[in-house]
């Protein structure tokens, strides 16, 4: 087995075990609930409340230039965080790495249905795990022509494995704490 097969797999067993498994059935009460206020979505174009929104759709991101991000960060949705997976975490890179489309979070058609977003998400991830898969020993071990990211293309796919296994966890708790909204009061120590 090769290094970018090695590295493939690492992420499609986890795909195919966890993460992608956890999202069939999610419906779009699921996709857009937000656990609190002031969570950050994707919402119809001209509703949203943060300092600025992204997208070229009927449907855009929350979002803020890196010196007006609320501290602490806003909680994001389920929605958000695919969307992030979709086009910042793969979209960029695919186009980056294996000359695929470029992205750009300002003119992406974001997902207004879990089903579209779930279709985005599934197409992307095929995209970057064929990408990996193709890389030889050569590519991994030098920065990547194009992008700005000047470090060994191996570490830039490792990242991209936390990302995808990070938000993936951050998504099927959002899930479970979803699917378990009963109105019971915690219990404090």
């Amino acid at each position: 087995m090769t290094r970018s097969e090695q590295l493939a797999d690492q992420l499609d067993w986890y795909w195919r075990t966890n993460l992608r498994p956890r999202l069939d059935g999610l419906t779009d009460a699921e996709y857009f609930w937000e656990p609190v206020r002031d969570c950050w979505s994707i919402r119809p174009r001209g509703t949203s409340a943060a300092p600025m929104s992204e997208g070229s759709g009927e449907w855009t991101m929350d979002s803020a230039p890196p010196d007006l991000v609320p501290s602490p960060a806003p909680v994001t949705t389920i929605a958000w965080r695919l969307a992030h997976i979709v086009v910042d975490c793969l979209g960029y890179r695919v186009g980056w790495y294996f000359g695929g489309q470029d992205f750009d979070s300002g003119t992406f058609a974001y997902a207004g249905t879990a089903d579209e977003a779930l279709k985005q998400f599934d197409e992307m991830y095929g995209r970057w795990n064929a990408g990996v898969r193709a890389l030889s020993d050569a590519d991994l071990e030098n920065p990547p022509a194009v992008g700005p990211e000047p470090y060994p293309l191996e570490n830039r796919v490792l990242h991209v494995n936390r990302e995808l296994i990070h938000h993936g966890a951050e998504i099927s708790l959002l899930r479970d704490l979803y699917l378990r909204q009963d109105g019971a009061v915690p219990h404090r120590v």
